[in-house]
């Protein structure tokens, strides 16, 4: 099975996925990680948004060739891979339908003021799940970025609250 993780910036994404491994025994990819490990530390001030999606884009190559890994081990994925846009989820949705595997589409529906505390909290605590700082500008952003999954696509899928 795959599982989509979708919400907002720090709607708690991460700490779910880790929670959902618990649970399923599947393996978590984290989009975060990702581009700490991998890009970060290329990436030069005046590189914007088109030079993170086209860096994800080519981590998510190699992602899905793992997640079919995966699916013929009978081992769950869990993609916790920002899936901001209804076009990002759909594309692995097209995956799934193509290649006969099971998808479940998890959001997590957290309150802006509640996940603009975490951010600040976050930025300062530096805990488990930190991999870089997110700014007011950058979160106001993503607010802005951010479609929220319509109701189609939420069918069979888990809608969670906090």
């Amino acid at each position: 099975m795959i599982h989509l993780i979708v919400g907002n910036t720090r709607a708690g994404k991460t700490t779910y996925s880790m929670e959902l491994k618990r649970k399923t025994n599947g393996i978590v990819f984290s989009i975060d990680k990702w581009n700490k490990t991998l890009f970060l530390d290329d990436k030069k001030e005046n590189d914007g948004l088109e030079w993170f999606l086209e860096r994800i884009d080519r981590a998510e190559k190699m992602i899905m060739e793992l997640v079919q890994q995966l699916e013929n081990s009978n081992i769950d994925s869990i993609l916790d891979l920002g899936l901001s846009k209804y076009e990002h989820r759909e594309k692995f949705r097209k995956f799934a339908n193509l290649n006969d595997y099971e998808l479940k589409t998890h959001f997590l529906n957290i309150p802006k003021d509640i996940r603009l505390h975490r951010v600040m909290k976050r930025n300062t605590e530096k805990g488990n799940t930190f991999e870089f700082e997110v700014s007011k500008e950058h979160f106001d952003f993503m607010e802005k970025w951010f479609e929220k999954p319509t109701e189609k696509e939420m069918i069979g899928g888990i809608i969670i609250k906090k």
